[in-house]
């Protein structure tokens, strides 16, 4: 399944890591990578930084404050970069519940106490979750699946018969399905399907803000199938 985009997508990997990154430096890069997939995973759940916004807070801090925009999105971002950081230094760790909770602890620290003043980062709803106007359904039952959903997965990864693009995608169409925490699942989601790629020592895969219309649909159509192993 998927031989043509597959042997596409390889051969675009290989000249990117080649003409992009290595001529850019390891520490270059990573700059470069988390400047961008930070402004745009943000972007996606509705941050006004732009690029050059991002990076200017990513080199001075919170130090930094952007005419127009609010403390809350200057935190967010910080928070991102964190989280970003952490997943880079610890891509040992194993594709775990304890990661998953890690993640959206990090992704939310800051901020989450502003938008859901009762609930706890990197701890699963205990209320049903919505997004836009999706219903995600009952929290407990869509909770119950995310340990086979982190096992099916990292059992893919080692078997190593699947494609990591192919893994990711569909982690991350499953994954957004279930929607276990309050806040930063679209956010938490991303890091962890790039947490699959950098894994296989592949390019991060950035989705644009811009395109959100778009990713948003693919996901709805995701949610036709049923969470099942990867």
């Amino acid at each position: 399944m998927f031989e043509t985009e597959i042997k596409q997508y390889d051969q675009l990997a290989q000249e990117y890591l080649e003409r992009v990154a290595k001529p850019m430096g390891e520490l270059e890069f990573r700059k470069h990578s988390e400047i961008l997939f930070s402004c745009h995973s943000c972007g996606i759940e509705g941050s006004s930084f732009s690029v050059d916004d991002t990076r200017a807070l990513f080199e001075q801090g919170l130090g930094y404050y952007p005419v127009g925009k609010t403390l809350l999105e200057c935190q967010e971002m910080a928070d991102h970069f964190k989280v970003y950081e952490w997943m880079h230094d610890h891509l040992d760790h194993p594709f775990d519940l304890e990661l998953i909770k890690t993640l959206n602890r990090l992704v939310t620290l800051n901020t989450l106490s502003y938008r859901v003043p009762d609930a706890v980062p990197g701890e699963f709803t205990t209320v049903d979750m919505a997004a836009g106007d999706t219903l995600f359904g009952d929290h407990e039952k869509l909770i119950a699946q995310v340990p086979r959903l982190m096992e099916s997965t990292a059992r893919t990864m080692a078997d190593g018969t699947v494609h990591p693009m192919v893994i990711a995608a569909r982690f991350h169409g499953f994954y957004e399905y279930l929607h276990p925490f309050r806040d930063g699942n679209g956010r938490t989601g991303r890091l962890l399907s790039n947490f699959i790629l950098l894994k296989h020592h592949l390019p991060e895969l950035i989705i644009l803000k811009e395109d959100r219309q778009q990713y948003i649909a693919a996901l709805r159509a995701k949610r036709t199938e049923e969470p099942m192993s990867i």
